[in-house]
């Protein structure tokens, strides 16, 4: 077996209801002004926070951040299918200050549900299942944490 089959393999899967429609979701998902604000909405001190996006099939996300310009990760999301206000599919290649990186597949569904959004996400592609674990526990939960201080705020 081939290193890329078994790091398919190792994936996660997580559902987080938002308070919001799906359209508003996706919006805040997507639309680089506010991720740019939800990015750093639950900072004291936000840092650097850049994000650009090409929002169409073929196009990419690119979000830079960090504490200062010396310590900054990076993130490359190319999409690959782009059906507003239900599914996002991107490949997401993240790079650390240390220059590693790596890269995965990502699905996020938007499901209207109870008066909000359900939303799930779908990555795998993942190198261990630590990296795995740790990006379901703090990344994924506190980009949750993060959208849903936005959505209730604004």
């Amino acid at each position: 077996m081939s290193d890329t089959e078994t790091n398919e393999t190792i994936g996660l899967r997580l559902r987080r209801q938002l308070p919001a429609t799906p359209e508003q979701v996706f919006d805040a998902y997507t639309d680089p002004e506010k991720q740019k604000i939800w990015f750093s909405i639950l900072d004291e001190d936000p840092g650097i926070v850049e994000i650009e996006v090409d929002l169409r099939v073929g196009g990419t996300q690119t979000a830079v951040w960090g504490p200062n310009r010396e310590t900054l990760f990076r993130e490359v999301q190319t999409y690959l299918e782009i059906d507003r206000p239900h599914r996002l599919v991107t490949e997401s290649t993240g790079s650390e200050p240390d220059g590693t990186s790596m890269t995965t597949h990502v699905v996020v569904t938007f499901e209207a549900n109870d008066g909000g959004t359900l939303v799930t996400v779908e990555q795998t592609g993942f190198p261990t299942p630590e990296l795995r674990d740790f990006f379901q526990a703090q990344v994924w939960n506190g980009a949750f944490d993060r959208i849903e201080a936005y959505l209730t705020r604004s």
